[in-house]
């Protein structure tokens, strides 16, 4: 089950935080800065062709809970 957790957009396209039972999904821009995403690159073990990264604004962060525990 989705369910919807919040949006910074006043249009309601992205970005939009949602979450399942085992995991949070975020809608938002695909990261195409070279720059950027050479960095990632070469801090791990690179971006596997099933992944992307995606530019999240931090104010999108208010909508995702907390784990104080």
């Amino acid at each position: 089950m989705l369910k919807f957790l919040g949006t910074t957009s006043d249009t309601g396209n992205c970005p939009t935080a949602y979450e399942t039972e085992t995991e949070y999904l975020i809608q938002g821009s695909i990261v195409t800065d070279p720059e950027i995403l050479e960095q990632i690159r070469q801090r791990g073990n690179g971006i596997p062709d099933y992944e992307t990264v995606v530019a999240v604004p931090k104010a999108l962060a208010k909508f995702l809970p907390r784990d104080d525990g």
